[in-house]
């Protein structure tokens, strides 16, 4: 008795090489093959590239809010004065409350703050910027602003002057020992009304947050100077709060309501960025969808080449089959040179969407400078350039998504070869 041969054996593997690397005058179909194999390593590359530059993004985007902006800002509700009627939210008790807060066992630090909008103007130019009054102890604790690779100056003369954000420093034309000079309309009451507050200060730092939004207006008093040009002698606007986990910044909000007393509010990260990240994952999943499209696309080429393969060996599947092969031999045959052809393209699409994130500043570097620069605007992106993190399950999502479609969609073919009827395969040859 003639044993089985096991699945996938060694004939089998034979056969489908022949069949792949044949020539079209024998017969084969090499010309869709490596449309087929071209097909599917671009879709690959364009989805494990996408998804590189979207974990890249947003993971740059919420990198630039935590490192420079407050995990959670507390505040009180307002309250009238009694004399003026004037709506008063500015906390007396700072120091006592920023000490509760900081007694939490997750918060990591918490800073009061006085927060105005001015005008400021040097060498005859001029800009709104939004000035943050903060303690030179709380200032350098603050990732993105006291990152000395980026900035200029010396934070640790703070006390003596102004930190000011590279935007406002470009739009001013200013650097470190230049002079700033602040206008605030708020200023001092005198008998005939209130006249403006205008007072010069030397520029001892420049930082780079990397956020444009942000560089562009920030820029920093010490406390006790801030107090004094907004009028807030013993008073702070809000308290800036750091946590250790930010991503579990909401389950925290109980105890910091708690911490900070009865009128106390709070205003979290993702209470101030929670729609612009729900409509980046709104547009990550349809870029998704459409992408996965794409290469399902690419691997139905497969299809295309394997019915013109099974069309064109007829004859040779008819003799296999006289010969002995049984149908499940022949649908494994069609299945390897389909498959194969995945799995190749795959591997190459891979291999391309790996390097395309690793060394996506050079690339970007070579088109911006092909396109004539300002390919990427920071004032509409928000970051200054295109960022790729490069993540082992958007790999294997890349992976499973090619490989199981071109799987899937060379069965049918291969199912085709197997059931063709040998007596029908050679009447004619």
């Amino acid at each position: 008795m003639v044993a089985t041969p096991p699945p996938f054996a060694a004939f089998e593997w034979m056969i489908a090489w022949r069949y792949l690397r044949a020539r079209r005058a024998e017969g084969g179909v090499s010309v869709m093959t490596w449309i087929s194999l071209i097909g599917i390593t671009l879709a690959v590359f364009a989805l494990i590239a996408t998804l590189s530059v979207r974990s890249g993004f947003r993971a740059e985007f919420v990198d630039t809010i935590l490192g420079a902006n407050a995990h959670a800002t507390v505040y009180q509700a307002g309250q009238a004065d009694a004399v003026t009627g004037r709506i008063d939210r500015t906390i007396a008790e700072y120091d006592a409350i920023a000490a509760r807060l900081r007694a939490l066992p997750e918060v990591t630090r918490a800073a009061p703050l006085v927060k105005g909008q001015v005008m400021a103007t040097a060498q005859g130019r001029n800009a709104g910027v939004e000035v943050f009054g903060i303690a030179p102890e709380n200032l350098v604790t603050i990732p993105r602003v006291a990152n000395q690779e980026t900035a200029q100056g010396d934070i640790a003369r703070f006390a003596e002057g102004i930190a000011i954000g590279s935007g406002v420093a470009r739009e001013l034309g200013l650097g470190v020992g230049d002079r700033i000079r602040l206008i605030s309309p708020d200023g001092v009451k005198t008998p005939l009304g209130t006249s403006p507050r205008i007072k010069s200060y030397e520029v001892v730092y420049v930082f780079t947050a990397g956020r444009y939004d942000i560089d562009r207006v920030r820029v920093y008093l010490p406390f006790a100077e801030a107090q004094s040009f907004f009028n807030r002698d013993g008073r702070a606007d809000e308290i800036e709060v750091m946590v250790r986990a930010p991503e579990r910044i909401e389950a925290l909000v109980p105890d910091l309501l708690r911490a900070a007393g009865e009128r106390a509010l709070v205003w979290t990260w993702r209470d101030s960025s929670g729609a612009f990240l729900r409509a980046l994952e709104v547009e990550d999943n349809v870029m998704f969808v459409i992408l996965s499209i794409l290469v399902l696309i690419a691997t139905l080429n497969i299809t295309s080449g394997l019915v013109m393969l099974v069309k064109n060996k007829g004859r040779d599947i008819g003799i296999l089959r006289t010969m002995g092969l049984s149908e499940g031999s022949i649908l494994r045959v069609f299945f390897i040179c389909g498959a194969f052809t995945g799995l190749l393209g795959t591997a190459a699409g891979v291999v391309l969407g790996c390097l395309f994130a690793i060394y996506i500043d050079p690339v970007f570097s070579f088109v911006n400078m092909m396109m004539g620069g300002q390919v990427w605007d920071p004032s509409i992106r928000g970051i200054y350039h295109l960022p790729a993190k490069l993540q082992a399950g958007d790999v294997g999502t890349a992976v499973a998504l090619s490989l199981g479609l071109s799987f899937v969609v060379t069965i049918f073919p291969a199912r085709r070869a197997a059931r063709m009827n040998p007596v029908e395969a050679l009447r004619y040859e």
